[in-house]
């Protein structure tokens, strides 16, 4: 009995004692989170990978990182950037396959209302989002990368840098 008396009125200056200590007020710095979505690229065509071409900034990141060593990409550009973007399998999200929409809910052709980006995730937790290269997941549709939790961005709706034939590409730089 003396000794849960002896708590209780010990108690208020143990909660002071461990609310000063030095190890509960230092807070660890957040990561930097960087994920880097490359089109046309084979698993092993980095160094960290395997590859015989040296890439030794791209290593360096790896190094320091996570590596996803179990992600499955989409077959098309489209669905694994939807996947990549909000952690769900691409027809969760409404980019079954393309940016056209095709009738059904898992192929929409845009990110819906059901699933959330990583930006809108980590945004609200204090870091600075930004987003830069191509979106394809539903610009054409009005779901563009400042609307769903990227507060800088540079970046063009889809593809088309690379095709000498096609139209210019317009690139957009936050939403103008």
């Amino acid at each position: 009995m003396k000794t849960i008396q002896a708590f209780r009125a010990a108690a208020p200056l143990l909660g002071l004692l461990f609310a000063a200590s030095p190890a509960r007020a230092a807070q660890p710095a957040k990561p930097n989170v960087i994920v880097i979505l490359v089109d046309d690229m084979g698993f092993s065509d980095i160094g960290c990978y395997g590859s015989e071409i040296p890439t030794p900034n791209l290593d360096k990141l790896a190094a320091e990182g996570i590596r996803f060593t179990q992600f499955y990409n989409g077959a098309r550009c489209c669905p694994t950037r939807a996947a990549l973007l909000t952690g769900l399998y691409a027809h969760q999200t409404g980019v079954g396959h393309m940016v056209e929409d095709n009738g059904s809910p898992g192929y929409r052709g845009r990110l819906n209302d059901q699933c959330v980006t990583m930006a809108e995730v980590l945004q609200p937790a204090g870091y600075f989002t930004i987003m830069c290269g191509k979106w394809h997941v539903g610009q054409n549709f009005g779901v563009a990368p400042w609307t769903r939790g990227f507060e800088r961005t540079l970046n063009a709706a889809a593809g088309g840098f690379y095709f000498p034939a096609s139209p210019r590409t317009e690139i957009f730089l936050n939403g103008e």
